[in-house]
């Protein structure tokens, strides 16, 4: 059985992992207008919506860096 969470959506290829990362992502960066954070804050962010191992998330910003996204 494919984890939903797992597939990409039509509308714009991102996953539901991807787009919970991205919107903390986002949130953070509008919370801290200092300048660049650490990874592990983001993490911590990400891991009270949904399940994320650490390779998980460096798989994800290295996808989301790789695709020409802004981070």
């Amino acid at each position: 059985m494919c984890d939903q969470s797992d597939l990409s959506d039509a509308r714009d290829g991102l996953t539901h992992k991807e787009r919970i990362v991205l919107w903390c992502l986002h949130k953070l960066q509008s919370e801290r207008t200092t300048g660049p954070f650490p990874t592990s804050l983001l993490y911590g962010r990400v891991v009270e919506h949904i399940d994320l191992s650490v390779s998980e998330m460096q798989i994800i910003l290295s996808r989301l860096v790789g695709e020409g996204l802004e981070l």
